[in-house]
């Protein structure tokens, strides 16, 4: 069974791979969506035939709100906003990552990757990357969206030094990654997310509104 869920998964990486792909381009976009329906369908159904499962409820309730709200805001949207709600959701997918390397730090026997303070090495350089690359997600789309709906200023915003001090806090995010897969330590797992969420902000800071749209 396992062996199984872990090709159907695999299968539904290469789907969403495809998906992206078929994405950059207007000619393929509808190919695109297709492979990417096709990869969450096979996701959600080898998640759900998993027997680690025990509420269902809780998944259905979970997809009939977000149906709800995604059919909402399809609904409603003006093609002109595209770019915002697509920074917006981006924002939410970001966060949504530091929330699962969370659990997973927290509750490593959940997931077979060890026990707490005693957590398998890679999959403890994965949950650091994850949570690294989510965080910055998180607020540098959060940016994003407030420039291109005009509460903050469009214009690139820039200071002294910026440049440096995003290097350095790159180079901090590697070490404290090492840290934490030495270590298995709190502190560290929750000061890669600190560290990762000024990056992100200081990131999309220099950008201009303008080019906003061609960076989401």
């Amino acid at each position: 069974m396992e062996t199984l869920s872990a090709l159907l998964y695999l299968v539904a990486s290469i789907c969403f791979i495809m998906a992206l792909r078929g994405l950059s381009s207007p000619e393929t976009s509808r190919q695109g969506n297709i492979y990417g329906m096709v990869g969450m369908t096979i996701a959600i159904l080898t998640t759900l035939a998993s027997p680690i499962v025990q509420s269902y409820w809780l998944i259905v309730l979970g997809i009939a709100i977000g149906g709800a709200i995604g059919y909402v805001v399809a609904k409603k949207i003006e093609m002109t906003a595209l770019p915002q709600l697509v920074a917006a959701f981006h924002s939410l997918v970001g966060l949504a990552a530091v929330f699962v390397a969370l659990a997973a730090f927290y509750s490593p026997e959940a997931y077979g990757i060890g026990s707490a303070g005693a957590i398998a090495k890679g999959s403890l350089i994965e949950m650091a990357l994850g949570t690294a690359v989510g965080a910055i997600t998180f607020t540098g789309s959060i940016v994003a969206f407030a420039k291109l709906q005009g509460l903050v200023t469009g214009k690139p915003l820039v200071f002294p030094m910026q440049h440096p001090q995003n290097a350095a806090l790159g180079v901090l995010s590697l070490l404290l990654i090492v840290w934490l897969v030495q270590s298995n330590s709190t502190v560290a797992m929750w000061l890669i997310i600190i560290v990762a969420l000024a990056l992100g902000f200081l990131l999309i800071l220099p950008i201009g509104g303008a080019d906003m749209p061609v960076v989401i």
